[in-house]
């Protein structure tokens, strides 16, 4: 049975550690004060039966001083650059006082003085649950992979999938190893491995808190979500000194592979953090919103609804312009539906036509797929339709149902579309919602053209419920663009004889929507189930995840697995 607490959003507010209450990544660095909790150096002897205090062993001594030592070092270094500590970011990232570090010495040589290798591992809880994490260490030789870093995380991921927990990566690191050679290069081979295994199985989050080069990018590029800073933050498979020699091209490590480059012009990237405070509660969030693994459920949260949800349902009826071309924003409608109005959107930055993100109804975690009329009317291009087939996937993979809200004119036309792949990229919409097993609710806000109509989780691709707006128009195409093909000879006719063309085509345009753009056809057809008012979207939404509780995933044939458009 799963446990519930209080909204995510909300409690994200609540028992943060305490180094995070003075976050800032400014140029000054972050501050900390006393010894890192969690190692040795809290060591201070052991109580015996009688009440006496045992003596301490050397050893023990020796290590708590390399433990602290080593923090002392690496708060010297990192706050110069502005940066925490990995053992600061992961007092951040989870409950206090919960961090259990496995391997502390692993790599190092306490005899001669170095303390560990140059990642950290270990387990936490983020609101209470279990999380795996690894934490490179730029403080020790930059961080970089060599073969007991390699070890240290290929044993923590082992871990995560027998426990069935989260993993979640902070990454600051020069990458390979050189002067271990292939043994190094070999390393990010078996951790892509596992990252693979353990894909579709248990939530992986990478956060890029430093530099991440060369094949060292493709362990994010594997993992579920990565979320970037607008400092200090850096992915390239090839940096600007080779770019340079190569090809003769100048560019910043920034204006290459910084953060805002793969949060709103690659896609690489997820989420924009101001700094590593707001980075990892991002990551934290977002945890919030998913099961510890593919076999649980999401977690559920305490929910009372009241005068606010009854306010906001009536704001509903008022946000989409009856004009079809006249913009709105579709975040307005998600926070009238959603508890509390919160939605955690994912991908902000990128291919803003589409806007996808969590959020909860009546206390149930699920995702949000929504066109957005704000940019570009809401089509569908190369960029937007990955974006909604990632995501879709990734609910599907984690059992958390999809609202689809739609209001998509079609595709992106142009030759710049064919040549990017439209039909390939557009075809990956396709894949997601034909193989999803959640539950899918779908509502058609305004309007529903084309291919897109199908495609953006419709009954006929495999969505459970579908529900249509009064003012809803679905068909082949809208109005005007039907007219000028069906009349074409009856309006040249209309020219030739001198009549009023623009008048003769509103009245066979107003005939077209009268007879076929609007719902009618779909709810004849059972393609749409009702026809619901604004007001009733909510309610809706939520019986339809009622009734949609008891659905099971069943196997559909006896393949190994598909053969996507990737």
């Amino acid at each position: 049975m799963t446990d519930v607490v209080t909204s995510p959003n909300t409690r994200a507010l609540l028992d943060r550690p305490a180094v995070g209450s003075s976050a800032s990544g400014s140029a000054a660095g972050p501050t900390s004060s006393g010894p890192t909790r969690g190692t040795a150096a809290n060591a201070g002897g052991q109580t015996g039966a009688d009440g006496g205090r045992q003596p301490i062993r050397s050893a023990v001594i020796r290590a708590a001083q390399l433990a602290r030592d080593a923090e002392d070092h690496a708060r010297k270094r990192q706050h110069a650059k502005g940066k925490y500590t990995a053992r600061e970011r992961l007092d951040l990232l989870f409950d206090t006082d919960t961090f259990e570090e496995i391997g502390r010495f692993s790599g190092g040589n306490i005899n001669d003085g170095v303390a560990g290798s140059a990642v950290i591992t270990g387990f936490g809880e983020v609101y209470g649950r279990k999380v795996a994490v690894y934490a490179q260490d730029f403080s020790v030789k930059g961080g970089t992979m060599g073969r007991a870093e390699g070890a240290k995380i290929c044993h923590l991921m082992d871990m995560a999938m027998d426990l069935k927990i989260p993993v979640v990566a902070l990454i600051d690191s020069g990458g390979a190893r050189i002067q271990e050679g292939v043994a190094a290069l070999t390393q990010y081979g078996h951790i892509f491995r596992r990252t693979c295994d353990a894909s579709g199985f248990i939530p992986q989050i990478s956060l890029i808190l430093g530099p991440c080069a060369g094949g060292a990018v493709y362990c994010p590029a594997l993992t579920d979500l990565i979320i970037m800073t607008k400092e200090n933050s850096n992915m390239f498979v090839t940096g600007p000194d080779v770019i340079k020699v190569t090809t003769g091209e100048t560019v910043s490590m920034d204006e290459l592979g910084g953060g805002y480059v793969h949060n709103a012009k690659s896609g690489v990237a997820h989420y924009l953090g101001e700094d590593e405070a707001d980075a990892i509660d991002y990551a934290r969030t977002v945890l919030a919103y998913l099961p510890s693994s593919s076999d649980a459920k999401p977690p559920v949260y305490a929910y009372a609804s009241g005068h606010a949800e009854a306010e906001a349902a009536k704001r509903l009826a008022t946000i989409v312009p009856a004009n079809d071309r006249q913009p709105y924003d579709v975040l307005d409608v998600i926070r009238c539906i959603v508890d509390y109005g919160e939605f955690v959107q994912v991908h902000e930055l990128f291919a803003q036509s589409a806007v996808v993100g969590f959020a909860c109804i009546d206390g149930h975690p699920v995702g949000v797929v929504a066109n957005q009329p704000n940019v570009r009317a809401g089509i569908l291009d190369v960029d937007s339709s990955e974006k909604v087939a990632r995501f879709v996937r990734l609910c599907d993979a984690f059992n958390l149902p999809v609202i689809t809200l739609v209001d998509v004119p079609g595709y992106k036309p142009g030759s710049d579309q064919e040549h990017a792949g439209i039909i390939r990229r557009g075809a990956k919409v396709i894949y997601a919602y034909a193989n999803a097993q959640v539950p899918m609710v779908t509502v058609i806000l305004r309007k529903a053209f084309g291919g897109a109509y199908i495609v953006m989780g419709s009954k006929a691709i495999g969505a459970d419920m579908n529900f249509a707006w009064p003012s809803s128009q679905i068909a082949v195409l809208g109005a005007a663009g039907a007219v000028n093909i069906i009349h074409r000879k009856d309006l040249q006719k209309a020219k030739e004889a001198g009549r009023d063309v623009n008048e003769l085509r509103k009245q066979l345009a107003d005939e077209y929507e009268r007879t076929t753009v609007n719902a009618n056809l779909s709810l004849e057809m059972g393609e749409i189930d009702a026809m619901i008012d604004p007001e009733q979207t909510r309610e809706v939404i939520e019986q339809s995840l009622r009734l949609l509780a008891g659905k099971r995933r069943h196997p559909r044939t006896t393949k190994h697995h598909g053969n996507g458009p990737l």
